[in-house]
């Protein structure tokens, strides 16, 4: 068994926060951020996340106005959802857009990163203090006011720090403070970081150019040094304001990562297209050195193949990490993230108020999508409960596929995506339309059409499925000479079922059955839909 570290907590107890994320001016007020409450409710999401802006609460320095944020908790509370806070400042996308204007407007004092031909970027410098103290002033009033209006009903359950951090156009910051350090030696805490560790791309890296025990940047990590040197300074700074925040107020707080460039990496070549020092996998154990304050560094992932999606949740899975995805769309994958790599909590990104229809419904087209996620918000008590265990499968479609196999505690379980070879009739009548799927078509649908969901073993002879547009047959695990012949479904049916309940779980986590399933449902295979709720399958124990 896996622990699990679940940084977000309601009143001591951990939340698994399911929601969508405000789009980049959805936080202004309430009436623009309405939008985004409606859509999280659709889905039985618990979670808006949301910004808040450095240059709307501080218009003017020292002078403080949190009008826009008490609308967002006010709103939180008529919907009963928790927000998650987006602090959009130094950084926002890689640049300075959200910072106030006497910030944007004095050169001077905030200074820019520059790039190599020392022409001021839109974006601030990591290296000036100024910029920091800034910044962690504001963060920390608003942190005050947070702790004053929200401590204790608790509506705002997290903040992430700065947004997609980075240096935009340029691959270090050339500023005359940034060259100073560069040319200067490696600080001694990074050098004895890495020695410890004895591992990971970022030891890699330094062995590869020679394990210097001490050197100018450049030395120790060679070509790579423009990416160490600017994820360690960014590092440093967002830690001074996470630091400056959780002094006032000890929410739980992360930095997300970009992930721009090919499946998350950067090539060797500068290029005005990437950014430099983002929390990219080979930067990872900088970011992990250098923030103690911050609980995770939680990474953005729009890549719609398989390999790529699993590769980075694996980077970003680790034991001193919490796995959060603050933006990602409801993919099949989605389901291989909880249950293979204990996502922590899910943010939809990308659009998510499109599924709300002019008359407040779900438009169609968007339907599977909002299933998937009301899939995820039914399984919070089994996710709380199960994550770090083998008791939970992911059931993922992929291209070319008409069933999958799970290997289960005394049964094997085979899911199979479409009709296949059911019977009619073998779905309620709301349900019946799609029950006669060619396999064909089955096997090749669209990636956004294809079956996702999850199996939970929670017991010998129980089961729990959430899901869309698959059945799950359960095969006993017996001797070959207490088997019986193979029925029409390919299945061995030496038992059958105590119960096949559809229903939800309550808020003390206790299932309340809607619908108890007869007619043999389990020789039809035990179907799921993303509007059904949880399905409860008990089997009988086994004995012939």
């Amino acid at each position: 068994m896996t622990e699990v570290k679940r940084p977000f907590k309601v009143h001591g107890k951990p939340f698994y926060p399911v929601g969508g994320q405000g789009w980049n001016d959805g936080g202004y007020n309430d009436k623009v951020s309405e939008i985004s409450f409606k859509a999280v409710k659709l889905f039985n999401g618990n979670t808006v996340v949301i910004p808040v802006y450095w240059l709307q609460i501080e218009p003017q320095e020292g002078k403080f106005d949190f009008t826009a944020v008490d609308d967002l908790i006010a709103s939180a509370r008529r919907y009963e959802v928790k927000l998650i806070l987006l602090w959009f400042a130094t950084w926002k996308n890689s640049n300075m857009d959200y910072t106030p204007a006497w910030v944007k407007n004095n050169t001077n004092r905030f200074k820019r990163a520059k790039s190599p031909l020392g022409g001021d970027l839109w974006v601030l410098s990591s290296f000036c203090k100024a910029n920091l103290e800034a910044d962690k002033k504001a963060f920390a009033a608003l942190c005050k006011h947070l702790k004053a209006k929200d401590s204790a009903e608790q509506t705002v359950i997290g903040i992430q720090v700065e947004n997609e951090p980075a240096i935009s156009g340029t691959d270090r910051d050339y500023c005359p403070e940034a060259q100073a350090v560069f040319d200067g030696p490696v600080p001694a805490k990074l050098i004895t970081a890495m020695k410890t560790a004895g591992k990971g791309p970022t030891y890699d890296i330094w062995q590869r150019a020679g394990g210097k025990k001490s050197g100018t940047w450049l030395e120790v990590f060679d070509w790579p040094a423009r990416d160490i040197i600017s994820a360690w300074s960014l590092a440093t700074y967002m830690d001074g304001v996470a630091a400056a925040g959780k002094a006032v107020y000890d929410l739980p707080m992360y930095i997300n990562a970009s992930l721009g460039g090919v499946n998350g990496w950067r090539g060797p070549v500068p290029d005005e297209m990437f950014s430099s020092g983002e929390p990219l996998p080979k930067v990872l154990d900088v970011y992990k050195w250098f923030t103690p304050h911050v609980d995770m560094i939680a990474p953005d992932i729009h890549s719609p193949d398989t390999k790529s999606y699993e590769a980075l949740c694996a980077a970003y899975s680790r034991d001193d990490n919490p796995f959060f995805v603050p933006e990602t769309p409801p993919s099949p994958n989605l389901f291989r993230a909880v249950a293979d790599y204990n996502l922590i909590g899910y943010s939809w990104m990308g659009g998510f108020e499109n599924i709300v229809a002019p008359d407040g419904s779900v438009r169609p087209e968007m339907k599977i999508l909002v299933d998937s996620v009301r899939c995820l918000s039914s399984a919070i008590p089994l996710l709380l409960k199960y994550q770090g265990t083998d008791k939970i499968h992911a059931v993922v479609q992929e291209e070319n596929m008409h069933q999958q196999w799970l290997d289960l505690d005394g049964y094997l379980g085979r899911v199979q995506f479409g009709a296949g070879f059911s019977l009619r009739g073998s779905k309620d009548p709301k349900h019946a339309s799609g029950e006669l799927m060619p396999r064909e078509i089955a096997e090749t649908m669209p990636e956004r059409n294809r079956s996702r969901g999850l199996v939970f073993q929670t017991g010998k002879h129980e089961f729990y499925l959430v899901g869309i547009g698959w059945r799950l047959f359960l095969i006993p695990k017996l001797p070959p000479d207490r088997t019986r012949p193979l029925l029409t479904h390919g299945v061995v049916w030496p038992g059958g079922q105590i119960s096949v309940e559809e229903g939800h779980f309550d808020e003390n986590g206790r299932f309340i059955v809607e619908r108890q399933r007869n007619k043999e449902p389990m020789t039809q295979g035990a179907w799921v839909e993303g509007d059904i709720g949880v399905l409860r399958i008990i089997m009988s124990d086994i004995k012939i």
